[in-house]
């Protein structure tokens, strides 16, 4: 086998068509695009959702609901995960580059602490926003909440 004898397998390769040749090669005169109308033109493209002037599907379906801009999106963290990472990695102080380190949140993330789980260390919690029966189990064990 040598580098000018290689060839693509058989029928893996197609012809491009020729279009705009001549009258003689079958695809001359209108180039496939037919008679007249806006898609015979140079510079024609559809637009997207167009279905051929049939009412598109998205006026056909009804709108419904709306999105809040002002929505506040928190990224949350429940207590048992605050109590694995003071078991795991003995830390007793977890603000937010903690809890980038373990992978539980990323730099832009606000964070919520949710009361959901079991808190048994004395710990110091630093975030965003904390829920109001979090705060209580946190100060039950004799830890502080710091609100961002």
């Amino acid at each position: 086998m040598n580098l000018h004898s290689l060839k693509p397998a058989e029928g893996s390769t197609k012809h491009s068509k020729r279009i705009g040749r001549g009258q003689g090669s079958g695809k001359g005169g209108t180039s496939t695009r037919g008679h007249k109308g806006a898609q015979s033109r140079s510079g024609y493209s559809r637009k997207a959702g167009f279905e051929g002037g049939q009412m598109p599907l998205y006026r056909r379906v009804p709108k419904s609901g709306f999105k809040n801009i002002n929505r506040v999106e928190y990224t949350p963290i429940n207590l048992s995960t605050l109590q694995y990472l003071f078991e795991k990695k003995g830390i007793s102080s977890i603000d937010k580059d903690v809890l980038i380190q373990s992978g539980l949140a990323s730099k832009k993330d606000l964070i919520k602490v949710l009361a959901n789980g079991e808190l048994k260390a004395k710990l110091e919690v630093k975030a965003n926003a904390f829920s109001q029966k979090a705060i209580e189990a946190i100060e039950a064990q004799g830890g502080t909440a710091i609100k961002l």
